[in-house]
């Protein structure tokens, strides 16, 4: 068995965590003082474990009330541990509204954030019928957004499909939107990465679904992109629920993207129903 140096012990390994969350009871991704966090949560788990204290880098920000089925987080540790041990572990002292799917050691050049090329988000809606006495269940309040407008799923279709492409988002980012966008150029030496900051993204994928859910009918938007702006996803949910029930016309989406102002655009739609579903690397 070959023995361990001291320097090899002393050298620090980049980690890269997956984690799911239930976003209702934390104010946010972020670390913020006084406030529970999930970025808090986890940071606090590791010392406790291993006695370290990074603070993980998440692939994105998600805000108060809004729920992960798998945020990235990225950071170093000295400690050298198995994977599975340390998923345990953190598991254990973690409280049960965050759990970690996955621990792997990654190369060094890896950052959740920085490295990530797509997101998917995923949005739902629970359709409610007032006339119909109908009423959203206590266990999908925390994860579905009540919506007592009459919907018309083809139009919904329509105008999330209208959203797909490399477009200016302004209209549908929040006043004051993270415009960090960060592009890698090669050559044959050397990789330089460079930070600009526009509301241009590119999304990928923009669609509205029917599905069931512990027995109820739910619409299901899913967008996926190459960055999202913060607010985007429930602006461009409250837009397009507003083609749906017809208050504004599918044709009226361009125009609102043209506008690059946040008036434009249509209510932001609440936190709740809002899930970081996945992210590419």
């Amino acid at each position: 068995m070959t023995e361990i140096t001291q320097t090899e012990l002393q050298q620090k390994q980049t980690w890269k965590l997956t984690v799911t969350y239930d976003g209702t009871d934390f104010h946010g991704w972020q670390v913020q003082p006084g406030k529970r966090t999930v970025q808090g949560e986890l940071q606090g788990a590791l010392g406790r474990v291993v006695g370290e204290s990074p603070l993980p880098q998440g692939s994105g920000r998600t805000d108060a009330g809004v729920h992960a089925l798998a945020q990235v987080a990225s950071f170093q540790l000295q400690a050298r541990i198995p994977p599975g041990n340390l998923v345990r572990a953190i598991n254990r002292t973690l409280p049960g509204a965050i759990r970690l799917l996955d621990a792997v050691v990654v190369p060094d050049s890896f950052h959740a954030r920085h490295s990530a090329v797509a997101k998917t988000y995923e949005y739902r809606v629970l359709p409610i019928e007032p006339a119909a006495d109908q009423i959203c269940p206590p266990f999908l309040a925390r994860y579905v957004y009540p919506y007592s407008w009459s919907v018309n799923l083809e139009v919904l279709q329509k105008a999330a499909a209208t959203l797909v492409g490399k477009h200016d988002f302004r209209s549908f980012a929040a006043s004051e939107p993270d415009l960090t966008t960060r592009t890698m150029e090669a050559d044959a030496d050397t990789v330089i990465q460079t930070e600009t900051r526009t509301t241009v993204r590119t999304i990928f994928s923009s669609e509205w679904r029917e599905q069931m859910a512990d027995g109820f009918r739910i619409f299901v938007y899913r967008v996926r992109g190459n960055g999202f702006l913060h607010h985007m996803v429930r602006n461009l949910v409250g837009t397009t629920l507003d083609a749906g029930r017809g208050y504004i016309g599918v044709e009226e989406i361009p125009r609102i993207l043209a506008a690059r102002d946040r008036t434009a655009a249509g209510p932001t739609a609440p936190a709740r129903g809002l899930f970081l579903h996945s992210v590419e690397y």
